[in-house]
């Protein structure tokens, strides 16, 4: 009598969130797997913090995933997997933004594979994509949203007027943000990601520290408010792109205007699009958090892994990172109600080679305020503007500014 098809045996690190989704995953959808690679996927073993030894788990696996998160022990884990021999799946975004070079360069030399398109927008299968679908095409530009908490906070804030602090406690009761949401709404989830999909899209080393980024902790109800008087709306945007012989990679929040195609993207979703001359523009979206959407994609990888081999991520070339570009805004100046005001600011802005688009007056008194959106600038030409506007004495608090892309399809 024949033997079925040979087992393919997972090592588990990490049985969280997601570790127990996958898990579940694993055996939910092992039949499918069989009928789609020839190989039934069963878990081998599973390392938590307080059970399993890495060492036994790695000798009875085929391949690992890595859904511990951190980088302290996942790094060692994931070298130490691929240096004997194991193909390596992981939705550890930290681990790839901070130590991407050295684990690509072990799983070339160990010849095996690394997946991780659970590590960038969720379901969207953004990484597979560039990687193979745009492997040979010359990508111009990568961005989106690709942090579901922050989207989700924003349009409720847009939606209902509600506060920053309000909408955040909202989001932590319906499991949109954990208890610390320190990494999502201060940028540094996005920067992350941003770090891979630039690294991938311009085959070129990007780190972590490499990329600016900034949060949404500081946005008002009113900023949200004038903006629908403006046509805008508000989301939390990560940008890579090719600029003046380099690339920049930024995270920031950013009004666009109704006509682009991020615009109407609402809630807990990513979105993001890959521009270049050969394509044009692509924009995929789908949902971005979610313990069973990462698990997901984390199968999906386990499947790629199964039906055959795919080129492991390698530089071509190193290109300087640019840090001053040029960028709309939107300003927002809370101002003393004295006759000259509005000319003296245009004075200032004049001064600096910065031009208004469009402004609103509102208020009286001690409410009266200064909305503008600005043409496109350079930022540190800008900023100069803003600390002169500092200094005029006309401010009854510091200028707020939000990036703007006027950019429509």
């Amino acid at each position: 009598m024949s033997e079925g098809p040979k087992p393919v045996r997972i090592g588990l690190l990490g049985h969280g969130t997601v570790g127990a989704a996958f898990a579940d995953l694993v055996a939910e959808r092992a039949d499918a797997v069989e009928a789609a690679t020839g190989r039934r996927p069963e878990i081998s073993g599973v390392l938590t913090r307080s059970e399993g030894d890495f060492g036994e788990i790695l000798e009875r696996s085929d391949l690992v995933v890595e859904l511990m998160g951190g980088t302290d022990p996942a790094r060692q884990f994931a070298i130490d997997a691929m240096r004997a021999g194991r193909p390596l799946v992981t939705a550890n975004k930290q681990l790839l933004a901070q130590h991407g070079d050295e684990l690509f360069g072990i799983a070339r030399e160990a010849g095996v594979q690394l997946r991780f398109e659970a590590a960038v927008a969720g379901v969207i299968p953004i990484v597979r994509t560039i990687q193979e679908s745009f492997g040979v095409t010359e990508i111009s530009k990568v961005f989106g949203i690709v942090n579901g908490t922050t989207n989700f906070i924003l349009s409720e804030m847009a939606a209902s007027g509600a506060s920053y602090d309000d909408v955040l406690a909202q989001a932590q009761e319906l499991g949109y943000a954990e208890a610390d949401p320190t990494d999502d709404v201060s940028g540094a989830d996005a920067a992350a990601k941003m770090a891979i999909l630039a690294r991938l899209a311009f085959h070129t080393p990007v780190g972590l520290s490499e990329v600016s980024y900034e949060g949404i902790e500081s946005i008002q109800p009113d900023d949200l408010a004038y903006a629908k008087e403006l046509g805008l709306s508000l989301k939390l945007l990560g940008v890579a792109e090719r600029r003046d012989g380099g690339i920049s990679v930024r995270v920031f929040p950013c009004f666009l205007y109704r006509g682009h195609p991020l615009a109407p993207i609402e809630g807990p979703f990513n979105a993001v699009m890959v521009e270049a001359p050969a394509i044009t523009e692509v924009t995929m979206s789908g949902p971005g958090a979610g313990g069973l959407q990462t698990a997901s994609a984390v199968l999906g990888d386990v499947v790629s892994i199964l039906a055959g081999d795919a080129p492991v991520h390698e530089t071509r070339a190193e290109l300087p990172i640019v840090a001053d570009v040029t960028s709309s805004f939107y300003l927002h100046l809370e101002v003393a109600d004295q006759p000259g005001v509005l000319a003296r600011v245009a004075t200032v802005l004049g001064e600096h080679d910065v031009s208004v688009k469009s402004v609103v007056q509102r208020g009286i008194g001690d409410d009266a305020r200064l909305v503008m959106v600005i043409h496109e600038c350079l930022e540190s030409r800008f900023a100069a503007a803003l600390a002169a506007l500092g200094e005029l004495g006309d401010l009854r608090a510091p200028a707020r500014s939000i990036h703007v892309i006027e950019e429509e399809f």
